[in-house]
């Protein structure tokens, strides 16, 4: 039973023991951050390398935690995105005063994301996902000398928790109806009736704030604009990915009884979201809300794959978060390099980057290319498999609309290429010397780029694991 218990929750434990060690650090003599900044990237790359030994499936506390080979590629994944989180924005945490406070709100908030999808009912469930949201609004006020963070962290702290009291009202009701709020017989329980399409909603409602799904994305672009850049790209990747990820689960085995439902609730969520995302991203001229309208159009395609409810579409959706991590945490890198060393988030800013900065040029291209789809970037791959996996339903008007928002996107993401390379600037933004490890984790963001798309035997890894 205890050897269970260690491998199953090996990841929480591991996780948990980081956080604890950082915590009797900071509250020991303490060391400075140019010493402990090596020292966590290393703890954090040891946590993303013991995912892929010594695991296996099962459940535990009667079935309130649950482990399979998905759930486990699934954490995986955001370990990596946390560990390239610690790597990109090296200069930030040696300067900041309060380093180990942030890795101990990252880290806690990243475990409430695995116990969240790794939760067997709604109640561990919901309990989860308070524990991955409550650090992340302190970490958005982590710039304390700025008053735009205070406010990102209360517009999010207030929408959280609007959205907490639909979701345990939706739970409650969910609870009265069926008596019991557990994953594994809920669908037994299930039907069409009008209060149960309304507990739905209710549920969903939960999903889409945190997934910044039209009508729900209104926080989205001021807490990305407010946070700091590393809180931000934790929220823009590593929660996102979460959600989506216990989303999959609730989706396709829940609330599977009532997919015709759901179905059609998504595709016209999706088309919502990707025209409000990408019309609102060609009007952006700061680069974080820029990458915020980005991220929200980026929703709308994840969910033509959701559409699919099938396993097809839950190997695009994880295929399609790999490469988003990559692409966007590459995005993210390059403007906090620039923004720590000009103080200039402005897209116009950008140009004639290339003149002095050819490497953070060449990133932010290949991040942008692959965000838009354009192939041969792992980006093209990943929205073929999305938009492959929702034509398996044959709603052809919907998939032929993802297509067409794919090609106005192309024409914002071209913009900023276009401004770095040919725009001419009578000032351009001096040569950015980057950190080694930020430089490290800037390469192994682009080199996945091109070759998570070329080397098929990765997507083939992620379905047999669904």
């Amino acid at each position: 039973m205890l050897n269970d218990f260690l491998i199953l929750m090996k990841s929480e434990l591991l996780v948990t023991g980081i956080l604890f060690l950082l915590l009797f650090i900071k509250i020991g003599k303490g060391i400075r951050n140019e010493n402990l900044l090596p020292i966590i990237q290393f703890l954090l790359l040891g946590n993303f390398l013991a995912g892929f030994f010594g695991n296996q499936e099962g459940s535990l506390f009667d079935g309130m935690f649950t482990s399979t080979a998905l759930i486990v590629l699934q954490k995986n994944l955001l370990n990596l995105g946390v560990y390239l989180i610690s790597l990109l924005f090296a200069d930030w945490f040696k300067k900041s005063e309060h380093m180990p406070e942030f890795f101990m709100l990252m880290l806690a908030a990243l475990l409430g994301m695995f116990f969240m999808i790794s939760s067997g009912n709604l109640l561990i469930f919901f309990l989860a996902l308070e524990m991955a949201t409550i650090p992340v609004a302190a970490m958005a006020n982590f710039d304390l000398e700025k008053k735009r963070s205070s406010e990102a962290a209360m517009k999010m702290i207030l929408s959280s928790a609007f959205s907490s009291g639909i979701l345990l009202f939706g739970i409650s009701l969910l609870y009265g109806i069926t008596g019991t709020i557990s994953f594994a017989d809920l669908p037994a329980l299930l039907d069409h009736s009008p209060l149960l399409i309304m507990v739905f909603i209710f549920l969903f409602t939960a999903f889409a704030f945190k997934l910044s799904i039209v009508p729900f994305h209104l926080w989205t672009a001021d807490v990305y604009e407010g946070a700091p850049f590393a809180t931000t790209s934790f929220l823009s990747v590593i929660s996102k990915g979460s959600v989506a990820f216990i989303f999959l689960t609730v989706l396709y085995k829940t609330f599977q009884p009532v997919q015709d439902v759901w179905y059609h609730l998504i595709v016209v969520l999706s088309i919502a979201t990707m025209i409000i995302g990408n019309l609102f991203a060609l009007r952006q001229q700061n680069i974080k809300r820029f990458l915020a309208f980005s991220s929200i159009a980026q929703v709308g395609f994840i969910l033509v794959g959701l559409s699919a409810n099938s396993t097809a579409g839950t190997t695009a959706v994880v295929y399609f978060l790999l490469i988003y991590t990559f692409s966007n945490l590459a995005a993210f890198g390059v403007a906090a390099a620039i923004a720590s060393k000009s103080g200039k988030e402005r897209i116009e800013d950008y140009k004639g980057l290339y003149q002095h900065n050819p490497f953070l040029s060449w990133i932010l291209a290949l991040s942008l290319f692959s965000l838009a789809g354009i192939p041969p970037t792992a980006g093209f791959f990943g929205k073929l498999f999305l938009i492959t996996a929702g034509a398996t339903k044959g709603s052809y008007m919907f998939i032929t609309i993802a297509a067409l928002n794919m090609i106005v996107s192309l024409y914002y993401y071209l913009k900023v290429v276009r401004a770095v390379f040919m725009d001419k600037n009578d000032n351009p933004i001096e040569k950015v010397n980057l950190e080694p490890s930020t430089k490290i984790a800037l390469i192994i963001c682009g080199i996945a780029i091109v070759l998570v798309g070329l080397l098929s035997w990765i997507y083939d890894y992620i379905q047999a694991s669904a």
